[in-house]
């Protein structure tokens, strides 16, 4: 399993620009094969930024996200609204039970 977690630092005005452009890449990369979560939200204490986490079944499913049409209109929607910044962070991970006390 691929997991991503980024973090996109931008403004309320961007974030409500991108909001539009965020809402179909979201409900179209639901639809792809090897799409297990795919999901963005505003942080309730920085309306600014934007989380997105991502789920995939395999290296293969992700690299095919990066070649589909929404996402390159969703990438032609940031460089209309670029953001101040982006963290990103790609995992290969193993589902494990969450550890209690």
């Amino acid at each position: 399993m691929i997991v991503i977690n980024a973090r996109i630092e931008a403004t309320q005005e961007t974030v409500q620009a991108l909001k539009q452009a965020v809402l179909t890449m979201e409900a179209a990369t639901k639809t792809e094969s090897g799409c297990e979560d795919y999901t963005f939200s505003v942080e309730i204490g920085n309306p600014g930024a934007i989380r997105i986490t991502e789920r995939w079944a395999t290296e293969a499913a992700l690299k095919a996200h990066f070649l589909t049409q929404h996402m390159a209109t969703f990438q032609a929607a940031m460089k209309a609204h670029p953001p101040k910044g982006m963290d990103l962070h790609c995992y290969q991970a193993e589902e494990i039970p969450l550890p209690r006390p």
